[in-house]
């Protein structure tokens, strides 16, 4: 049977690992705001650190003591701080390492613009003015990637392509507007339910279609390059089905 320390450092390990998913569920729920899940995260992160160097003490003294069952306890302990610690470092390394933006698109002096989304964002939301002169630079700087593509398909052919490409990618399709070329969609992540809203927008080239492709986080100054990186996800898909 176990001591009631290695019990403990057990029981703290889940303790401040369930804060990390209570804190992000709870404000996809509504049951509070995001800067309360944040709280959670960063409470969860923090407990989590002081319970790893319990763990260490404990895993030291049941192998000294050789106490196989309170080893294995405290070393399970270990284990999961040290998972809810890399996650929450994860995280603040993604907005650490890229720009306080959100707003992004491949095409910065005229980006796809929102018809229906712009009513369902409220007022509570970002704004959806694109400041072409802070965001243009950096997001040249760090997502070279985000660049209108060129598509050897007739618009209509790629129109198509652009909204199975959102769906594929788990995003509601809000609205679709062919004459136009401009498909609006939303993603929603899973854990703290952030909604992010894409315009596509397919338009005729001496090639084909040029497709122009927008995501804007709806909370957040940062996105810790979410935003981006969908983009390129829809890009590369868009390239892979013409190929």
């Amino acid at each position: 049977m176990t001591t009631w320390w290695s019990r403990t450092v057990l029981l703290g390990a889940l303790g401040a690992t369930a804060l990390l998913p209570i804190g992000a569920l709870g404000s996809r729920t509504g049951l509070w705001g995001i800067g309360t899940g944040i709280q959670f995260l960063q409470v969860g992160g923090w407990l989590a650190i002081a319970v790893a160097v319990c763990a260490i003490v404990a895993v030291a003294f049941a192998w000294r003591r050789r106490l196989p069952k309170d080893l294995g306890a405290s070393a399970v302990g270990l284990v999961i701080c040290l998972l809810a610690v890399a996650y929450v470092m994860q995280l603040q390394h993604a907005f650490a390492t890229t720009p306080p933006i959100h707003n992004i698109s491949t095409d910065t002096e005229d980006p796809p613009q929102f018809i229906e989304i712009a009513v369902l964002r409220g007022t509570s939301s970002n704004p959806l003015d694109f400041d072409a002169e802070t965001i243009a630079p950096l997001q040249a700087e760090f997502y070279p990637w985000v660049v209108p593509l060129t598509m050897p398909a007739m618009p209509e052919a790629a129109f198509a392509k652009a909204v199975a490409a959102l769906e594929g990618m788990g995003l509601e399709v809000v609205a679709e507007h062919p004459q136009q070329g401009l498909i609006e969609a939303t993603a929603t992540t899973f854990w703290f339910g952030f909604k992010d809203d894409v315009a596509v927008r397919v338009r005729p080239h001496a090639q084909g279609a040029l497709i122009d492709v927008r995501s804007i986080s709806r909370v957040g100054r940062s996105d810790g390059g979410v935003n981006a990186k969908r983009i390129g996800e829809i890009l590369r898909r868009l390239s892979v089905e013409d190929s």
